[in-house]
C-alpha cells in the first residue's frame, strides 16, 4: 500500500505550514494519545502506522497499531469501548499525535478494565493503584 501522506517537507513547513506530513519512526510508527474530551483524562497510549491514521481520520474513530501483535486494531471493535474521535492534533514537529475521544461502550480504555492505562501511582519507587 501506498503511503497516505506526504513525506514531512523542511522544519518550515513541518512546524509551520498547514500540511499534515506525519514523521513517521524507522519502524513506521508514530506516538499517538488519547484523552477524553470531556474531561482531559488521559485514557491511553498508542502507536500508529500510516494506515491507522488514516483510517483514524477516514472514519473517526481511533485505529492503531498493535506492536505485540502485528496488527492493525479498530478500538472498541470487540470490547465496545469505540473510540469516537472529536478532535485530532499533531505536535510541532508531526511526531505525535493527540486524540481527544469519546469512549463508548463502558467509556474504559485499557485492556486491564480499569478507565485509564494510567491507574497507576509511582511512590517511592513502589505501584499504588487509583482506581
Amino acid at each position: 500500500m501506498d503511503a497516505a501522506f506526504p513525506p514531512p517537507g523542511d522544519k518550515q513547513a513541518l512546524e509551520h505550514g498547514d500540511v499534515l506530513t506525519p514523521r513517521f519512526g524507522q519502524d513506521g510508527l508514530i506516538a499517538a494519545i488519547a484523552t477524553d474530551a470531556a474531561t482531559g483524562e488521559i485514557l491511553m497510549f498508542a502507536w500508529m502506522n500510516d494506515e491507522a491514521l488514516r483510517l483514524t481520520l477516514e472514519t473517526g474513530e481511533a485505529h492503531y497499531w498493535s506492536r505485540s501483535r502485528g496488527e492493525l486494531w479498530h478500538k472498541g471493535a470487540t470490547s465496545g469501548q469505540i473510540q469516537t474521535v472529536v478532535e485530532a492534533r499533531v505536535d510541532c514537529d508531526q511526531d505525535a499525535v493527540w486524540l481527544k475521544v469519546t469512549a463508548q461502550g463502558d467509556g474504559g480504555a485499557c485492556h486491564t478494565g480499569a478507565r485509564s492505562c494510567f491507574y497507576r501511582v509511582i511512590e517511592g519507587g513502589a505501584l499504588r493503584r487509583t482506581e
